[in-house]
């Protein structure tokens, strides 16, 4: 009987490239589609997800741990993507939310290995490293907006570097010179690398790091506020701010309200995350950098069922993905 690998040798290409066309995948070449799909007809390819179980002893499950995306409204979307993408391919979720607990976590993972999951992602609610049970390894598993630091796993995050470059050249483009930057506290990957590409889209303009133009604190509204105050009573102010994330400029907003300032007009405001029920429903709505969480729950689901459907392909890589801005009204 063909199979997907025979689809893929036949016409040249990754059986992972197969799976992308078979799922009409955009990013995929016209004329690389042509040559799948000419090489789908010539076998008479015809995937069977019940003929492929008998021969594989696959039970069509992926197990999904989460320490608390399904209960929070940040991340939704993480589940969202990985849920649409498994249905398509007649793959069921099972989802498992642990809260942060590591005794939940290893019972989790002991309780899907027991139910015969083919496979494993390991999320959580931010980019951070995370120290999973070691027997997440006995099956296929991928990790969501996490990785470990010996990148022994394949993982998916954001590209937090690219990010801050993006939304800082979107504000040089927009004229601004003095950009300051409202940062969270706390030494997490998301902190390190907006920072590092706000600095290194700076350089990239010739635009001197003025420390006087960073001010770090809870990223939280509070927080945003309390950096907002201080940053726009100094005696050379920026024209523009980057928030570490939507509820830092929320904060930003109160500030500049209280010390009788436009945006954008007098001071321009970008966030971070794209958090709905904050930036679309700010006055003016908050122009920000969307997390590209659809998009990750997505690849995390397309990844893993590679590595399902190849065991012997070991795959750790570590994709980032890219953080598009969303254009609004406050810058």
């Amino acid at each position: 009987m063909t199979t997907i690998k025979d689809v893929a040798k036949k016409a040249g290409v990754s059986f992972k490239t197969v799976s992308r066309v078979l799922n009409n995948d955009t990013a995929v070449r016209d004329s690389t589609r042509a040559k799948v799909l000419a090489a789908i007809e010539a076998l008479d390819y015809q995937p069977n997800i019940v003929a492929r179980s008998l021969r594989s002893q696959r039970t069509h499950t992926i197990g999904f741990l989460t320490d608390s995306i399904a209960t929070t409204p940040y991340a939704g979307q993480i589940l969202q993507g990985a849920q649409d993408l498994a249905w398509e391919h007649n793959i069921l979720l099972l989802t498992v939310t642990t809260n942060g607990d590591q005794k939940m976590k290893q019972t989790a993972v002991n309780t899907l290995l027991n139910r015969q999951v083919d496979g494993i992602i390991y999320a959580t609610m931010y980019h951070r490293e995370v120290h999973p049970p070691d027997n997440i390894r006995d099956v296929p598993a991928v990790l969501l907006d996490c990785y470990v630091a010996d990148q022994s796993l394949p993982s998916v995050v954001p590209d937090e570097l690219a990010g801050g470059r993006e939304v800082v050249e979107y504000l040089i483009n927009k004229g601004h010179r003095r950009i300051g930057f409202i940062c969270d506290q706390a030494n997490v990957p998301a902190k390190i690398g907006r920072l590092q590409g706000y600095k290194e889209m700076l350089a990239a303009h010739n635009i001197p790091f003025d420390p006087d133009l960073l001010h770090m604190g809870e990223s939280m509204q509070n927080g945003g506020y309390q950096c907002a105050m201080a940053i726009m009573q100094q005696p050379n102010p920026p024209t523009a701010l980057f928030c570490y994330n939507d509820r830092m400029a929320m904060g930003a907003y109160d500030a500049l309200r209280k010390l009788n300032l436009t945006i954008p007009e007098d001071v321009a405001i970008v966030g971070f995350d794209n958090q709905e029920l904050i930036a679309a429903h700010l006055y003016p709505p908050l122009t920000t950098m969307e997390l590209p969480h659809y998009q990750m729950g997505q690849w995390a689901v397309n990844h893993l069922l590679g590595l399902i459907e190849e065991p012997e392909a070991v795959s750790a890589v570590q994709q980032k993905l890219p953080c598009p801005v969303i254009v609004r009204l406050s810058a």
